[in-house]
């Protein structure tokens, strides 16, 4: 499959939440741009907020830049009392076209940033991320022990290889330390479903062992969400493997996976009211509008729970 051809489709798929739901908030966060030391990002903080706050790092997936699905999300998880500091990784000016070889220590300088602010708890951060951005959020909380919680949705446990536009196989995903990381290409033969280009690689993860991104490493509470009728990308074989890593490696921290039947690669976010016209949307890569409804209230519900537990546990435990 052509590199360009197979961007396209996923820049079209592999998004963190591609509708919007009709959510109200009770109180406007404040919106502030940050572009300090190279950074593309926004911070959210809840208004009137006092003192030091958790913070979250939000990160979107295949639609780059600053995505509106992750802005919502951003902005309701700092109407529950959260600092949330949204960054792009590519595709918004000054930061790569191309997702690509992007440097690990661009996220550590978004971690430094944001813990080196005054309304923020420099130990009580987290990050969320859906789709790719749930291998961007595992690969960095993995790396950086300054993250205390991970909640990755339509998870991937691997590094695969980047999206580029141009002729050529994509490189990596990531750099660290000026050097590629290790990653699971993409089944070989030809190409039938995106789908299917994923799930042909991961049977041949067994040769690509330092493509696993090592979960075992991060200092926290780890979240899995995926759909079982997901048909973009296999996320809950993805899912499952990791949680088998963390088991089998007799990880110290809490480790939470949601499966749900009838939910496709929409499992995450808030729900749809019933009366929004893209509600059909919620089926395009795999469910039913029942399933994936359910998933999205129940997942988000209990994700934002979980979130709390570990980076809030005084206000979770007075619940």
């Amino acid at each position: 499959m052509k590199p360009s051809r197979l961007a396209a489709t996923l820049m079209c798929g592999l998004l963190v939440c591609a509708a919007s739901a009709n959510a109200q908030p009770a109180a406007e966060p404040t919106r502030t741009t940050v572009g300090a030391n190279g950074l593309v990002a926004d911070l959210y903080v809840p208004a009137g907020a006092k003192g030091r706050l958790p913070a979250i790092i939000a990160l979107g997936g295949s639609e780059g830049g600053m995505g509106a699905a992750t802005a919502r999300d951003s902005r309701l998880m700092a109407q529950r009392g959260y600092a949330v500091l949204q960054v792009a990784y590519f595709d918004a000016p000054g930061l790569p076209k191309d997702l690509g070889l992007i440097p690990l220590e661009y996220f550590k300088t978004a971690i430094d940033w944001l813990r080196a602010q005054p309304g923020v708890d420099p130990d009580r951060i987290g990050i969320v991320g859906g789709s790719i951005g749930s291998e961007v959020a595992l690969t960095v909380a993995s790396r950086y022990p300054e993250i205390k919680a991970a909640v990755a949705t339509m998870p991937s446990n691997v590094v695969w290889p980047g999206i580029i536009h141009t002729s050529g196989d994509p490189p990596s995903t990531f750099t660290l330390g000026g050097r590629p990381l290790p990653y699971l290409p993409y089944g070989a033969g030809a190409f039938t479903t995106v789908f299917n280009l994923y799930a042909k690689g991961l049977a041949a993860l067994d040769q690509h062992p330092d493509a696993v991104i090592p979960v075992e490493r991060i200092n926290g509470p780890v979240m899995l969400v995926c759909g079982r009728a997901d048909t973009l990308w296999p996320s809950c074989p993805m899912s499952e493997q990791a949680a088998a890593r963390l088991k089998a490696l007799r990880f110290k921290h809490p480790v939470e996976l949601l499966e749900y039947d009838g939910a496709g690669h929409a499992v995450y976010g808030q729900p749809y009211d019933p009366s929004n016209p893209r509600i059909s949307t919620l089926t395009q890569y795999g469910g039913t509008i029942e399933g994936n409804q359910a998933a999205r209230k129940d997942s988000w519900d209990r994700s934002m729970a979980f979130l709390d537990a570990a980076l809030k546990p005084d206000a979770a435990k007075a619940r």
